[in-house]
């Protein structure tokens, strides 16, 4: 399979999942820690995008990857800090520290390239 053709898929894949996992979300209780995770649902998928997104940098011409790779630290940070506010006063939960490690290190990937 062409590889075009086969990233469509999997961004196809993705974005399927990416929509269950969002409609799985409305069955959370409707209590704090529900409503906590339901609003978790768009920073958690976007950060899982930027993870998936930052490992195709590698293919950009260097002037766009440069521009992506900051771009994806922006929202990395803004998606962290509402993760971090929604969780509050506690700490996060372990499984959004490593989505959270996981997107940071695929900027360190993407910046090797």
């Amino acid at each position: 399979m062409h590889k075009d053709a086969m990233q469509k898929l999997t961004w196809a894949g993705l974005l399927g999942r990416w929509v269950e996992f969002a409609q799985s979300a409305l069955a959370l209780p409707d209590d704090a820690a529900g409503r906590t995770w339901r609003e978790a649902v768009p920073e958690i998928i976007g950060l899982q995008a930027l993870t998936m997104a930052l490992s195709e940098a590698g293919e950009l011409p260097a002037d766009e990857r440069a521009l992506g790779i900051d771009r994806a630290r922006v929202l990395i940070d803004r998606h962290t800090d509402r993760l971090t506010k929604l969780f509050a006063p506690g700490p996060l939960p372990a499984m959004l520290g490593e989505m959270i490690a996981d997107a940071c290190a695929a900027v360190r990937v993407a910046e090797a390239c």
